[in-house]
């Protein structure tokens, strides 16, 4: 049975004792509530939760084992010479889940691993059988149980508050356990990157050539390593896109907060919220095939060499996507700033451009700030667009009409097809997410203090 029947299976066994508990309060107030220290639909909600809440956290710890077992059972009765080397224990894993999975007609493998897929296959039958049955028993017996405790004088409403809270605090923590996880994944990756390259030339070489030759006597075979190219790449094309960006995004949630009628304002900014919908991809195409071929055609005339890759491209558009971002978020933060500064700056005899300029943008200024660092985190996150139109070359340039490369691109680059995932190529990925985590968490936190240092002056 697939997860979506379970999950739809305890979700139809809360629903009806949600039912039955708030049956069973009714029942026990005489028709008069007042005798229920709590309405019904919180002795429902305390049965639902405990007939639904620990199935499912049983279904997440048996899912969350079921593979380790089922394979170390397997193991266990695997040959000594296939379990003592890890190539082939790995080959004939690979196997023994072709043939539990009825896909092994073209395999030619030993008896052993033959056998090993057959009982493969029983497991994974008994393991979802039992399965159905322990959820099913856990179900009626939290139901069974929390039907039972209902009585008048039951503080239904606490423990249903209780639940929720400590329920709260689980997904807090599992959010926050994620991030940790997230973290350190990057970070014993990329030390195991470090111990094959020095951190110093990662950090400050000039040159980005990770392409490893297999034989020693091969050019380049040790690759380079320096993150410099690609993070100047990544900054010139973030600067282009801000350039665009903020202006534009800031100018037009001015106007549209404080000259615009409503009625144009109904309509703009919805179309202008349309382009934060647009797909990443459809940017690239319009880079890739539009502005790049228009910036060329126009350098050529001016007697400038452009690239048909270019920075200038890439951050242009992305500038364009970008703009959603800052004037609709400058927007609620401008039409959030109260009225009553506005009218005390018209009484001393202000101007609109003057009460904007030295009362709303000032008072406005950490949530526009936040939205410009957002932004700005978008920017350096973005790929598709880079990839169609700035090209892949880690060129080390300030020169926006060459082509250069950004940090993100060159991370799915070297992650993409069949890479030997201990090799420095591979692993010089994780180092550079690393970086660029580091770099995004410090503008955030840079974000942070600028928000906290403004509206302590202006609250």
């Amino acid at each position: 049975m697939s997860l979506t029947f379970l999950l739809l299976g305890i979700a139809l066994l809360s629903a009806l004792s949600f039912v039955f508990g708030r049956q069973r309060a009714v029942a026990l107030s005489g028709g008069r509530y007042s005798n229920l220290h709590s309405l019904p639909v919180h002795y429902g909600t305390y049965t639902a939760l405990w007939c639904g809440l620990p199935a499912l956290a049983l279904l997440f710890v048996w899912y969350a084992l079921q593979g380790s077992v089922v394979q170390a059972l397997i193991v266990s009765d695997l040959p000594a010479d296939i379990t003592s080397d890890p190539g082939k224990l790995s080959l004939a894993l690979n196997a023994i889940s072709l043939i539990a999975a009825d896909n092994a007609a073209h395999l030619d493998v030993a008896p052993e691993v033959v056998e090993a897929g057959q009982r493969l296959a029983t497991l994974h039958t008994i393991s979802n059988s039992a399965l159905i049955v322990v959820l099913l028993s856990v179900a009626l017996l939290g139901l069974t149980l929390s039907y039972r405790r209902i009585f008048p004088d039951m503080r239904a409403r606490n423990n249903v508050e209780r639940i929720v809270r400590y329920l709260m605090i689980g997904c807090s923590a599992i959010a926050i356990l994620s991030t940790l996880g997230i973290v350190f994944s990057l970070l014993f990756e990329a030390l195991h990157f470090f111990s094959k390259i020095s951190p110093v030339d990662f950090l400050f070489g000039l040159e980005w050539s990770p392409q490893t030759a297999i034989r020693a006597d091969q050019v380049a075979s040790e690759g380079a390593f320096g993150m410099i190219p690609l993070f100047a790449g990544t900054l010139l094309i973030t600067f282009i896109a801000m350039l665009v960006a903020v202006p534009v995004g800031l100018f037009s949630a001015i106007y549209m907060g404080e000259y615009a009628s409503s009625t144009f304002r109904a309509w703009a900014k919805p179309a202008l919220e349309i382009l934060a919908g647009v797909p990443t991809v459809v940017y690239g195409f319009f880079a890739a095939l539009t502005v790049a071929p228009f910036l060329r055609d126009s350098g050529a005339v001016l007697g400038l060499s452009v690239s048909s890759e270019s920075a200038l491209a890439a951050g242009l558009v992305m500038g364009i996507m970008i703009i959603p971002f800052v004037s609709s978020l400058s927007d609620d933060v401008m039409s959030q700033v109260p009225q009553s500064l506005r009218d005390g700056s018209y009484g001393l005899g202000a101007t609109k451009s003057e009460t904007i300029r030295l009362v709303i943008f000032p008072a406005a200024l950490p949530g526009i700030v936040g939205a410009i660092l957002l932004a700005v985190s978008r920017a350096i996150g973005e790929t598709m667009i880079v990839v169609m139109a700035a090209g892949l070359a880690a060129n080390l340039t300030a020169n926006p009409l060459q082509a250069v490369t950004t940090v993100t691109v060159q991370i799915v680059t070297l992650l993409v097809g069949d890479q030997e995932f201990d090799s420095a190529k591979t692993l010089s990925a994780f180092a550079l997410g690393l970086v660029l985590f580091l770099v995004t968490l410090g503008l955030n936190v840079f974000a942070l203090k600028v928000v906290q240092k403004y509206r302590e002056k202006y609250d």
